[in-house]
């Protein structure tokens, strides 16, 4: 049986990553249309990204159910006007984070394989599904998205989820039941987030910082 994402636990995280979209706004000193834009990006950009582009069965699933939408506004009342109440929750909000990265990872590389394609493929769909939103709030606002940046495990943590419940449900002996696959690939990403934001767990650049040139004499 496909494995299936609890329609309160969806709901959720939409609401939970168009907080993220509706708080970068007030930084960034946008307007009402720029709060909804960011929010909308940021709770629903993953899953537009791959009902639209990767699997294409028809309308978005997060467009055919009006409740998404209305997550997307209760994420982005909350962004704007409790911010401040939302910035003494930081911990709280990173675990929720690290939870949904995983949930996200994990849905998104089950529709991938209940749509026919093959694991790799499987695997960045569901990376996409859980990395997109913040992808598309960052390129919205002009910024380097902070997933290319050395750092903090984010898209990795969402590969590693996505590959382990892939794998697990592929090639495991008679396949693995999808719920336990699933269980085990949220487990991972989140382990992966968790441990990078408290363990310190780092990204490295591909090449050494270059000395700035002495200035001339």
């Amino acid at each position: 049986m496909p494995f299936q994402l609890p329609l309160w636990m969806d709901l959720f995280a939409v609401a939970l990553f168009s907080v993220t979209g509706a708080m970068a706004a007030r930084e960034k000193r946008y307007d009402l249309v720029g709060a909804l834009t960011l929010a909308l990006a940021a709770g629903l950009g993953g899953a537009l990204l791959r009902d639209g582009l990767f699997l294409q069965a028809g309308p978005p699933a997060a467009l055919r159910d009006g409740r998404y939408l209305l997550a997307v506004l209760a994420g982005a009342a909350v962004g704007i006007y409790f911010a401040s109440h939302v910035n003494r929750l930081r911990l709280v909000i990173e675990l929720a984070d690290a939870a949904g990265l995983g949930i996200y990872a994990v849905y998104g590389a089950e529709r991938a394989l209940v749509a026919g394609l093959p694991v790799v493929s499987a695997v960045l769909v569901g990376a996409v599904n859980a990395v997109g939103g913040g992808l598309l709030r960052d390129v919205l606002t002009r910024e380097e998205p902070l997933l290319f940046k050395p750092g903090q495990f984010y898209a990795l943590a969402a590969l590693g989820g996505a590959a382990s419940f892939a794998a697990l449900w592929a090639w495991a002996p008679m396949g693995a039941p999808s719920t336990i696959a699933a269980a085990v690939g949220i487990a991972v990403a989140f382990g992966l987030r968790v441990g990078s934001i408290r363990l310190g767990w780092r990204t490295g650049a591909l090449s050494p910082d270059r000395p700035e040139p002495p200035p001339p004499a």
